[in-house]
């Protein structure tokens, strides 16, 4: 194996010592040009790559955030690293992106490699809906800010989308098309983002006088296509079918609008469909999906700058802040059934 090249190998090559190699690294305006030129030709010949653990060590700051989210494989939380990570490389700093699956022993796996890691920070969509992983991070003293998620009994940042006027949105636009029975393909129920979207969907049907027995909820364990899928075959064995369905998610929709299609059930006609998020998906599925829209880049971009407000140096005290944004509906040809 070959052997690594130090800082002490390039000072004896270039014939400097260790601190002038260091002072052209990291201050180079104080080293004399022609000085300076013998060092990198030095650093060019021996292939030297600095060490960032050694060099993180002994300014006791990392260049890395960490990001952990529920799901890599929904388009939703890509778009949050997009944001996260543009904010970040403008301050200079990496985004280590981990993935925990919606499940709390990964999530606790993983915070503890950021501790190890010693980030600068998190940001957080959390998987265990105790806040057990939470409290035993927090322990640490590493930053972090909720995403996707509102601060609720913490004293921490988080950016969120107002989750409750999302469902309302979703559901309001079906009781305004003509529907009075619905069903909510929602999730895992411990997750807040699901219970404040059903919260929503009861809201609008109270609005409208009408009961909350009219929602009819299908959870599922994932958020994902083959969970939806799932949901709509148990939908399709209903007695008394719902002729609108609201989703958590857009990829649980996407499952239901396929199983729908497998069955021969048209889609708006004999079953309107809503789903949340908007991913890149919706509007390219065989029926373009109407859903709500929640602007995740912006979510990524808002959470890491307050994680480095926070973690700046020689910055003003640092006030915690809930961040709330707004969700929108994005209506397509998939609730648009003429009633």
């Amino acid at each position: 194996m070959a052997q690594s090249v130090g800082i002490k190998d390039v000072a004896r090559v270039a014939g400097v010592s260790v601190g002038t190699v260091s002072n052209v690294i990291n201050r180079p305006d104080t080293v004399a040009a022609e000085t300076r030129a013998r060092v990198l030709s030095a650093i060019d010949r021996l292939g030297y790559v600095r060490s960032e653990s050694a060099r993180q060590l002994r300014a006791g700051r990392s260049r890395i955030m960490g990001l952990l989210v529920l799901d890599m494989g929904n388009p939703f939380f890509v778009d949050v690293a997009r944001g996260a990570e543009r904010a970040a490389r403008a301050a200079g700093l990496g985004v280590m992106v981990c993935n925990s699956a919606q499940n709390a022993s990964e999530e606790a796996d993983y915070l503890s490699l950021f501790a190890e890691q010693r980030v600068r920070g998190v940001l957080l969509t959390p998987a265990d809906a105790t806040g057990r992983n939470i409290e035993a991070f927090r322990r640490h003293g590493i930053p972090f800010v909720l995403v996707d998620r509102v601060a609720e009994g913490t004293t921490e940042c988080s950016v969120s989308v107002d989750d409750v006027a999302g469902g309302a949105l979703a559901v309001r636009h079906l009781v305004d098309a003509g529907h009075r029975s619905f069903a909510y393909v929602s999730g895992p129920p411990g997750l807040n983002q699901v219970r404040d979207r059903r919260t929503g969907a009861l809201n609008a049907l109270a609005e409208a006088r009408i009961g909350p027995q009219a929602l009819r909820e299908l959870p599922t364990e994932r958020l994902d296509v083959a969970a939806g899928r799932d949901a709509g075959a148990r939908l399709l064995g209903l007695a008394d079918r719902p002729t609108a369905v609201f989703c958590a998610n857009d990829l649980l929709a996407l499952g239901v609008l396929q199983a729908m299609y497998a069955a021969g059930v048209a889609v708006p006609d004999d079953l309107a469909i809503v789903g949340y998020d908007d991913i890149e998906f919706a509007a390219a599925a065989a029926v373009p999906l109407t859903s709500v829209r929640q602007p995740a880049v912006t979510m990524g971009a808002l959470a890491a700058e307050l994680l480095l407000e926070e973690t700046e140096t020689g910055a003003a005290p640092h006030e915690h802040r809930r961040v709330v944004l707004r969700p929108e509906l994005v209506v397509r040809r998939s609730s648009l059934s003429a009633r």
